[in-house]
């Protein structure tokens, strides 16, 4: 349905998005194009997760402007057709999801279903190969509210393989993560974008990692666009500063060279003798 000559996936043109009064989003113009890693950063109430969901119609509110996916404007995409083409990626809370992690995976399959139709077994291949893929399949028969935090995003990871989208949009993945969990996950990521040239959209809160795996960043902040480039243009004061408000203190990083934040040691006060 979508034009493959045209690089652009992702497109917003003067979009504006108000929510119960409150403008959320304020004339956002940027360009997503396909196989990108683009990180999307910001303070929080920056209006991130609101871009994000843009892209995906998850949207309630008010919205003008345009948002064009694969060259056709999101109010022309049929769901089914969309559900094909893009993935959101949720948080991995606590919340109870009474299913398997396969049953769950089979229910991924939904764009390719019709009502009332059986389980087919291309539909348990997708399935196999996806958990195979995302080292999930000893999951298999385990309820999702049984599995840790880091098993379950990866259960999620295996679901956008399943249900076979090329954009994939990922909303804070490895917030609830230990260290080990968090580069198990960024890693599956990364994967699927360099192999298998999954465009990635991701809002996080790790500059970090945004300057070290993106090709592209978008920054955000009270609803506006503040910044849309590279990370060696996102990884100085000023631009940190227009941002966050601050600016940090950067070091060079020993491998890429490109500047990584660091703490700033507080000064010990000396302590008070009775």
């Amino acid at each position: 349905m979508h034009n493959p000559a045209n690089n652009v996936v992702l497109e917003a043109r003067s979009f504006c998005c108000n929510i119960g009064g409150n403008s959320i989003l304020r004339d956002i113009s940027l360009q997503i194009h396909r196989g990108q890693y683009v990180s999307i950063v910001g303070p929080n109430g920056a209006g991130k997760t609101t871009l994000l969901r843009a892209f995906d119609r998850l949207l309630s509110g008010d919205t003008s402007g345009e948002l064009d996916i694969c060259g056709l404007s999101w109010r022309d995409w049929k769901q089914s057709n969309l559900a094909k083409l893009i993935a959101m990626v949720p948080q991995a809370d606590s919340r109870a999801i009474p299913f398997t992690a396969e049953d769950f995976l089979l229910m991924s399959r939904y764009p390719y279903m019709s009502p009332f139709c059986t389980i087919r077994p291309d539909d348990r291949t997708a399935v196999r190969d996806a958990m195979a893929a995302t080292g999930t399949t000893a999951f298999a028969q385990r309820r999702l509210n049984t599995l840790s935090s880091g098993e379950r995003q990866k259960v999620y990871i295996a679901a956008a393989l399943v249900q076979g989208a090329e954009i994939w949009l990922l909303d804070e993945p490895t917030t609830f993560l230990d260290y080990h969990s968090q580069v198990d996950i960024l890693s599956l990521v990364a994967k699927a974008n360099r192999e298998l040239g999954i465009t990635v959209v991701a809002v996080t809160h790790d500059l970090n990692h945004a300057a070290l795996e993106s090709d592209r960043v978008i920054a955000l902040r009270q609803g506006e666009l503040v910044f849309c480039g590279t990370p060696e243009g996102l990884m100085t004061s000023d631009t940190l500063q227009a941002v966050y408000g601050i600016s940090p203190l950067l070091v060079e990083h020993p491998q890429t060279k490109l500047p990584m934040i660091v703490p700033r040691r507080t000064p010990k006060q000396d302590k008070e003798t009775a």
